[in-house]
Formats: structure tokens, sequence, C-alpha cells
């Protein structure tokens, strides 16, 4: 099964310095065909305006993976954690116990992110925060974990405490990667850039593609593209 859900039908909410998108349900959005996948649980779509942010505000027990697609993304958090995300790159969050944190867009045009939360396999965990550079000339025709905590995660992924990870790729026009999934696991496949098809089922940009029973994935790019895909567990 490959179910596109086009951005025209996930929720969502402007808040003048915030225009998300909720792939799933997430704040006043609710539907219950789509409560998560597996362990994920939001993939939110955010465009944030220049000098605004989250202020600060708690969490528990969530593994937070931010990606940004365009502009920078400023962390703080009361473990005296603080760091700048650049375009392309990652960071990842581990509320474990507890954390406070900020996050805020300093620049001085708009910022966009995928914000990714994955439930994790143990609760109560030490929080964490981390970011890594992911040059997107390093990702072109093929897939790089970003984040995993998967038992074979390459060193440079950043970690989570979940059997997941979460991978990207730009591709040029008509180039095609694979990624073969083991038996029960499911994917999520978003587009940040572009539209790509897997399996020959087409996905536009920043539409989301809910995949399960599907072993072996075929993504292509239809024209210029990048993308993330969440290789999971079927449950958390």
């Amino acid at each position: 099964m490959i179910d596109v859900r086009t951005l025209d039908s996930l929720g969502g909410a402007d808040h003048g310095w915030l225009n998300a998108k909720h792939h799933f349900s997430f704040a006043d959005y609710y539907d219950p065909a789509r409560m998560g996948w597996g362990p994920l649980r939001v993939w939110n779509d955010d465009t944030i305006k220049a000098d605004t942010g989250f202020p600060r505000h708690g969490h528990r027990d969530m593994e937070i993976v931010t990606y940004v697609r365009k502009g920078a993304i400023t962390h703080r958090d009361h473990l005296n954690n603080e760091g700048r995300t650049v375009t392309g790159d990652v960071q990842v969050m581990s509320a474990g116990r507890g954390i406070q944190h900020e996050e805020w867009n300093r620049e001085t045009e708009d910022t966009t992110i995928f914000q990714i939360w994955i439930e994790p396999n143990k609760k109560g965990v030490t929080p964490r925060w981390e970011a890594a550079a992911f040059p997107k000339a390093d990702r072109k025709g093929q897939l790089v974990e970003l984040a995993s905590g998967k038992p074979d995660a390459p060193a440079e992924a950043l970690y989570i405490s979940q059997d997941a990870a979460i991978l990207g790729a730009t591709l040029d026009d008509g180039q095609e990667v694979t990624l073969d999934l083991a038996p029960g696991r499911l994917a999520y496949l978003v587009p940040a850039k572009g539209s790509v098809t897997v399996n020959g089922v087409l996905v536009p940009e920043r539409a989301g593609a809910a995949i399960k029973d599907v072993e072996h994935l075929v993504i292509r790019a239809s024209g210029d593209a990048e993308f993330l895909i969440a290789d999971l567990p079927p449950h958390a």
C-alpha cells in the first residue's frame, strides 16, 4: 500500500507568525484516521516568519527531529544547549524525562522546517540535544541516514531512541534510489522539494506517502527533487 496524502488534504493552522501543515493529528487538528504511522506521531511542515519563533515550553518522552528546508532555526534549552541549524541540516532533541526549550527564526526571511516526532522505545531517558551538518552534495543521488536508532546505523547519523531512521536524498530529474524494508516495517515519505514517484506512484512536493506491505521501494525524481523518508517499525 502506498497511500498519498496531498498537501491540500493535510490539517493545519495559520497563526500569522507560523503557518503549519500537519500530516497527522496535532493541536486543534484531529483526524482519527491520521493519528500516526507506527511510532511516527508528528510530521509538521512549518513556515516561521523572520524574528519569531516558539517561546520556551516543555516536552517529555519524544524524539523530535528537525530538518531545515530553508533558512535556519536557533535552539536553546534548560540544559544550556544552544545552536543554529541551517538549510539541509538536522537537529535531534530527545525530550526523555523532560526538557524545556525554545526555537527561534533569527534570520531576515522565513524559515521552513519539517518537525518530526517519533515515540521512543524507552521512556524516562536523559534528555539531550545535538545537531549535525548534512551537505546536500553528499546526498546527491543516494540515501543518507540523518537520524537513526537502528542497530546498523552509520556513525554520522544523529541518534534517536527508537528502531527507526530518517533518511534523505537529493535527486536530479530522472535519478532514482532504492530502499528495502524488512518484512512488516512501515515507511513515510515527504518530498521537501519537487515530486517523486514511489514504485510508479506520484508523490507531489510536500505531500505524504504512507507505505506498508511493500518491501522494495524505487524512488524516482520527477524533475529535480529532495525528499525525506522514515523507516519505521510497525508499533512504538
